[in-house]
């Protein structure tokens, strides 16, 4: 078996420089580092993982934490995220949390053992766990706004404000709000710019839930909306949406036509529905991109590392799940 000192021995060069120019490449110069890895190539050589991370102090890999792997929201984000950590040499662990905070807590706890960095899509577990976490290893949340902690935030602001917009333009003077899970940072967001939004253009607003941020939450929300009186709805999530619009027709209303329903994520399915849904666009895999590369930053101890990224935008895709209020 061909060993990284017959590498070495080869290429002209120390073991040490072997081992950088497959651990740290960029420490390592152009035309050294390709006669090495030339070399290696002649050789059959491959380094060892396990050997190189005891060298170098590092697993080679991160956890990933969703709230709902089930979501189609969430599709995109792993994808993304697995597929620039392999331009990174890293594996991916995720792992789902199930809306959990007791048990996100837990599994980050176990696998901060195991990884070199955590990234937490809209956590659920508290402030303190959190905070915990970043004093044990690098941590970046997304959807979640924590003094200290390294994030990216998806605004729920801009999008909502033109939702609610949206609705005003075509006539609706009530309307609903669906809420999610009640404690989520997201649902508190949410929650606030359909607020604001409905209070600055004079609109009655009723908020019904919390429900569920699943297909079964928009069910049950439906009977309670008709009997609000609202003549739209704008809900936390595109599944809750989606349930909405089931039941809805389910009671013989014409979704777009006697009644309005909003959503907010624009998964893959949103275009699809019967109505095509009207939704909030939250770009998740550019954020899920933006935080990984915060990640890869911080554990690669950046002087910059900390600086907080640009929020990235939200927006209203207006489809004919939407439609002037009937008279």
């Amino acid at each position: 078996m061909t060993t990284l000192a017959d590498v070495a021995a080869k290429a002209g060069v120390s073991k040490s420089t072997v081992s950088r120019a497959f651990s740290r490449p960029e420490s390592v110069r152009a035309e050294t580092r390709g006669r090495v890895l030339a070399t290696a190539h002649e050789l059959a050589f491959t380094p060892n993982r396990i050997a190189r991370s005891l060298a170098i102090g590092r697993t080679g890999s991160i956890g990933l934490f969703v709230p709902d792997i089930a979501n189609p929201y969430f599709g995109p984000v792993i994808k993304t995220v697995q597929r620039n950590a392999r331009r990174h040499d890293l594996t991916v662990f995720t792992a789902d949390t199930d809306e959990h905070d007791e048990d996100e807590h837990a599994l980050a706890q176990t696998m901060a053992q195991q990884a070199d960095g955590l990234l937490l899509f809209s956590p659920r577990m508290s402030e303190a766990a959190i905070l915990d976490l970043t004093g044990r290893l690098p941590v970046v949340v997304i959807n979640r706004d924590i003094p200290g902690v390294p994030a990216v935030v998806i605004p729920s602001t801009d999008g909502m404000t033109q939702a609610v917009e949206h609705l005003a333009a075509l006539g609706h003077r009530h309307i609903a709000y669906l809420s999610g899970p009640a404690t989520t940072f997201s649902n508190r967001a949410r929650r606030a710019a359909v607020l604001a939004a409905t209070q600055r253009f004079g609109l009655q607003l009723t908020q019904l839930g919390p429900f569920e941020a699943v297909f079964t939450g928009g069910i049950r929300a439906g009977d309670l909306l008709i009997a609000s009186g609202a003549t739209a709805a704008i809900a936390y999530n595109d599944l809750i949406a989606l349930g909405l619009m089931q039941r809805l027709t389910e009671r013989g209303l014409r979704v777009g036509n006697d009644i309005s329903v909003i959503g907010f994520d624009d998964i893959w399915l949103a275009p699809m529905t019967q109505p095509p849904l009207t939704t909030v666009r939250a770009p998740a895999a550019a954020a899920a991109t933006s935080a990984l590369r915060m990640l890869i930053d911080i554990m690669d101890g950046r002087a910059d590392a900390d600086r907080r990224p640009t929020p990235l935008a939200s927006e209203l895709m207006v489809r004919l799940s939407t439609g002037p209020v009937a008279r």
